[in-house]
């Protein structure tokens, strides 16, 4: 039993007997009526625990009910922020940190959706919905709790040779969709592949859906011997004795050829190969016509080597000697010419002589005869 005293008057008091029972049975209906009034309000997250890239943007799918006559006045998403031990909801619009990146997709109907852009990664952590009618505030019991991860890339292993597999490998701290690679910016097809020289280069992945936020690069460094060995000579065609010519091996490699070797062979016998010197350049600085030939380079590296193709040089006269020759001869002529001079003038002179002489003798024996 339960005493209830009221002074109704100074003079007077009453005493009201109250049954246990009954006092439970009305604090309950007051209860089960307070509930039944809520009974239809309620809100509801399509995925509770969303899993977003850094960078990237989130979208919370939420919806919310309330009874029949309420009007919606308010709307509001709060962030758990732990401040001394205690978790409690801040308000995204009093958090800096959200401004011009959170964005209410919903309405005052039925929809309560929240968009989050550009996520960092102290975005992690619950969020909750609370709106308020004319009648009642009403806030979600449930939260979404947001995990904001970042991709790694990582192959194995970094440095391999031509033909040894390849793995990549994207790690990711929550499930999302399949992930895609690219090197260099251009897609991959396979996440394990035998390596070859032009696999080399940067490789980054992503999401799948989302190409545009992707991993920071890792790098394959694919090594392989020489590759396309060539010859440059500095003055193609037709030597000429006396001249001077380079001739440059030349490849791709990785790493880079460190040891070349040049060989010659005659072009009437090319099994027979000479070696005629080495490093990357073979310089003949006065060709004679003994470099006439067949010549190729080996370049090797660590990996390997291979050979160039043979390069043909020829070797011809030079004019200089063409023109030395016409000199001596110039010379010789001028020196027989200046030998005979003398002998042709002596030769003259003395027919001349003569023939005065004679003509004298003539003159002589006709002034005789005229006198006789």
């Amino acid at each position: 039993m339960i005493l209830v005293h009221l002074n109704l008057h100074k003079s007077q008091t009453f005493v009201f007997c109250l049954d246990m029972e009954k006092m439970i049975t009305m604090l309950v209906a007051l209860f089960l009526r307070e509930v039944a009034g809520r009974s239809g309000w309620s809100v509801t997250f399509e995925n509770p625990n969303p899993c977003a890239l850094k960078g990237s943007s989130v979208e919370f799918r939420c919806s919310y009910n309330y009874t029949d006559g309420e009007t919606v006045r308010r709307t509001a998403w709060f962030k758990g922020e732990v401040i001394s031990g205690i978790l409690k909801r801040i308000e995204l619009s009093d958090l800096p940190s959200y401004e011009n990146r959170s964005e209410y997709l919903g309405d005052k109907q039925h929809d309560c959706s929240l968009a989050v852009h550009n996520l960092q990664d102290n975005d992690t952590g619950y969020y909750f919905f609370r709106f308020d009618t004319d009648t009642y505030g009403w806030r979600s019991k449930q939260s979404v709790y947001l995990s904001v991860t970042e991709l790694t890339a990582r192959v194995y292993p970094q440095r391999v040779r031509a033909g040894d597999t390849v793995t990549l490998e994207c790690r990711i701290s929550c499930q999302l969709h399949s992930t895609v690679w690219f090197r260099d910016g251009h897609p991959v097809a396979k996440p394990v592949f035998q390596a070859q020289a032009e696999d080399s280069g940067s490789y980054s992945c992503a999401v799948e859906g989302q190409e545009s936020e992707q991993s920071d690069p890792v790098v394959l460094d694919v090594q392989y011997p020489p590759l396309n060995v060539s010859i440059e000579v500095s003055h193609p065609g037709h030597l000429t004795e006396g001249s001077s010519v380079n001739l440059t091996c030349s490849s791709a490699a990785n790493p880079a050829a460190d040891n070349y070797t040049w060989y010659k062979a005659t072009v009437s016998n090319s099994s027979s190969v000479l070696q005629v010197g080495s490093g990357q350049v073979l310089s003949l600085s006065s060709v004679e016509a003994s470099h006439a030939g067949l010549y190729l380079c080996q370049a090797r590296n660590r990996v390997g080597d291979d050979n160039s193709t043979e390069v043909l040089l020829t070797v011809h006269q030079t004019e200089s000697e063409i023109n030395h020759f016409i000199l001596l001869v110039g010379i010789g002529v001028k020196v027989v010419i200046a030998l005979l001079l003398p002998l042709i003038i002596i030769w003259a002179w003395r027919k001349r002589h003569n023939s005065a002489v004679d003509k004298k003798d003539q003159d002589q024996d006709y002034e005789n005869i005229r006198s006789i």
